[in-house]
């Protein structure tokens, strides 16, 4: 069935499920394990994913996991980066990585490096962080060195290339900010078998459901980067059938409560822009929060809804409101804009609100 605009009462459900609704004393383990993959190429904004379903953290305490190798970064779902649990990329590594091959050989053709010296590469890069933590700059080094390609997106294929092959991830925090590249086994110790096929794929719907249900079949294809036939079989292995809007939900799971969620800042590529094919629930006419090269702005959920986008300029929470707001929504954003500064180690400053204010 053909996915129509999302109904009001199911996308409250969904922020429910998504941790938004009902923010808990959760552990950045509880909430990644939860969401299962949290795009991360925005590594601030995987941590603010983290802040806006729990309470009592700090951005440090992300990183705490990062270093415990509780956490890692990975080239994952459709070939983006993605915050998980560490037992979580062992099995979605074989399952969501193979299907990115062809694109990975055309992109590092066009970009210059030819099949040898991707092979150099690789082995530059598998070598260097087997032997422990190294920093972009120092993998950058060391091809540089070995006569392969760096120029222009050249580096970030061949890193990506390595990734795919289960030898790369992202894994401790440098004293700078920046994760260090690892070796998978080297950090986070020996790769256990690959699951059976389907009961990956039954895995993969269940976890999916826990946060993103009700969902359709395509919603979860494209959060995953899989087929739609495998989208199906695996909501199939579940046990899951759709209801007559084409909607999945956990087997035997009781329906979320539904109710709206506080004023809260999102970071940017939240969770609850990338879980459906149908952002319209959440953005509704205000399309320019996500731009045309792919970027997911942080932003601003008023009643389950975009209300503006917010930016850290010199470290001070600035709101541009797409609409006026009410003085009583100002005041719940401004307090949870305190609470931004706080996780994020930063002084504490009144919020500045550009836009449409009432």
């Amino acid at each position: 069935m053909p996915a129509g605009p999302t109904p009001p009462d199911v996308h409250l459900q969904r922020l429910e499920v998504q941790g938004l609704t009902q923010r808990a004393d959760r552990t950045p383990d509880d909430v990644v394990r939860r969401i299962l993959a949290v795009q991360a190429q925005d590594l601030r904004g995987a941590r603010l994913a983290v802040r806006s379903r729990s309470t009592g953290l700090l951005a440090r305490d992300v990183d705490a996991a990062f270093d415990a190798g509780r956490l890692v970064v990975a080239w994952l779902n459709r070939g983006t980066l993605h915050l998980v649990a560490a037992e979580d990329y062992w099995w979605l590594h074989p399952l969501t990585t193979p299907q990115l091959a062809t694109n990975s050989r055309r992109r590092l053709e066009q970009e210059g490096v030819s099949p040898a010296q991707l092979e150099t590469g690789v082995d530059v890069v598998s070598r260097a962080v087997t032997a422990g933590p190294m920093s972009r700059d120092g993998l950058r080094t060391l091809l540089d060195d070995a006569g392969v390609p760096t120029k222009r997106q050249a580096f970030i294929h061949v890193l990506f290339a390595a990734s795919l092959r289960g030898l790369l991830l992202r894994g401790p925090v440098l004293p700078g900010g920046e994760q260090a590249f690892v070796d998978p086994v080297t950090w986070l110790g020996p790769r256990p078998p690959d699951p059976d096929p389907d009961e990956a794929l039954g895995q993969l719907a269940r976890r999916y459901l826990v946060a993103h249900g009700p969902a359709r079949d395509a919603d979860l294809a494209t959060w995953a980067g899989t087929t739609l036939g495998a989208a199906r079989r695996g909501l199939a292995v579940l046990g899951s059938t759709a209801d007559d809007d084409g909607l999945h939900r956990l087997p035997g799971a009781a329906a979320a409560a539904g109710a709206v969620p506080a004023p809260v800042l999102l970071g940017p590529f939240d969770p609850v822009l990338h879980g459906w094919v149908d952002r319209e629930a959440v953005i509704g006419r205000h399309t320019g929060l996500v731009t045309s090269n792919g970027i997911f702005k942080a932003s601003a959920l008023v009643g389950g809804r975009a209300v503006g986008t917010w930016t850290l300029p010199g470290g001070r929470v600035t709101l541009d409101a797409f609409e006026p707001l009410t003085p009583d929504v100002v005041a719940a954003l401004a307090e949870d804009a305190r609470a931004v500064h706080h996780y994020l180690g930063l002084r504490d400053r009144e919020m500045v609100v550009t836009g449409g204010r009432a």
